[in-house]
């Protein structure tokens, strides 16, 4: 059965107050964790993909690699419509960068049959990196198709939709393939009691770097390519500069300078 992989992230939510470890990893105990928003548009992508290609028996399972918390995100996944979940949690995978992420994620999915496709969020809301896209496929040597709103599938080949600030482009590949999809991508479903009831009830398959082959020198905090080496909190907003006085020419030429001064032109 031909799988597509809907990977997920429990991340801290947007609104919790966050604080930092001695180590400058964020402390996830001391935040409210969810499914990071952008990863329900990548799921019902994933589902309406399978529900609207019946014939070729699409099967749709939710991968996450965090902490045993983390089973959160994918059960929400599996109340959403997701036919299975697999949770990757080992202690040393703990602050992974992009690079260790992707690659733990890539053995990861290499313990699942016929896998054509992989869904994943544009970026984490917690990391705003947007590179796991372009790791994960990589690793994988599959094409990726990114920035999608609107995606299709057909005789081997996927299809999307990406808008950016240049103009829309219709973009396409052939399967296995990765797409990355935002928030402007259908809007995710809501799950409804049955599946809420079913989702507390599925059994999630549990893996840790032995069961992926991955050595744990090759992810984790020590082999990180990137570190926090200081931190600050960020200053409170103070109110903008106005542009009232003088004629339309010169209030031009002042906000001209103010944008060359921030390097935004």
């Amino acid at each position: 059965m031909p799988t597509i992989v809907a990977l997920v992230k429990y991340v801290p939510d947007t609104w919790s107050t966050k604080t930092l470890e001695e180590d400058n990893t964020l402390n996830r105990d001391a935040v409210d964790n969810i499914i990071d928003e952008v990863n329900e548009y990548s799921v019902e992508q994933a589902l309406r993909l399978r529900d609207a290609n019946p014939e070729a028996g699409y099967r749709v399972v939710a991968l996450t690699m965090g902490p045993a918390g983390a089973e959160e995100a994918l059960r929400k996944a599996l109340a959403m419509g997701a036919d299975d979940a697999v949770l990757l949690s080992d202690e040393a995978l703990a602050g992974s960068d992009a690079i260790g992420t992707a690659w733990a994620l890539s053995n990861a999915i290499n313990t699942l049959d016929d896998v054509v496709l992989i869904t994943m969020g544009t970026d984490a809301s917690d990391s705003q990196t947007g590179l796991l896209a372009g790791l994960l496929a990589e690793y994988r040597q599959i094409p990726a198709l990114t920035q999608l709103h609107a995606v299709s599938l057909a005789e081997g080949t996927v299809r999307g939709t990406r808008e950016d600030h240049r103009g829309t482009w219709e973009l396409s590949a052939p399967l296995p393939a990765l797409i990355a999809v935002g928030d402007k991508a259908d809007k995710p479903r809501f799950p409804n009691f049955k599946g809420l009831m079913a989702a507390k009830k599925h059994p999630i398959t549990t893996l840790d770097l032995a069961a992926i082959g991955v050595d744990p020198v090759q992810v984790g905090l020590n082999s990180a390519t990137t570190q926090i080496t200081e931190a600050a909190q960020r200053p409170p907003r103070t109110a903008g500069e106005l542009v009232e006085t003088g004629s339309a020419e010169d209030k031009a030429a002042k906000i001209v300078e103010f944008l060359e001064s921030k390097n935004l032109l």
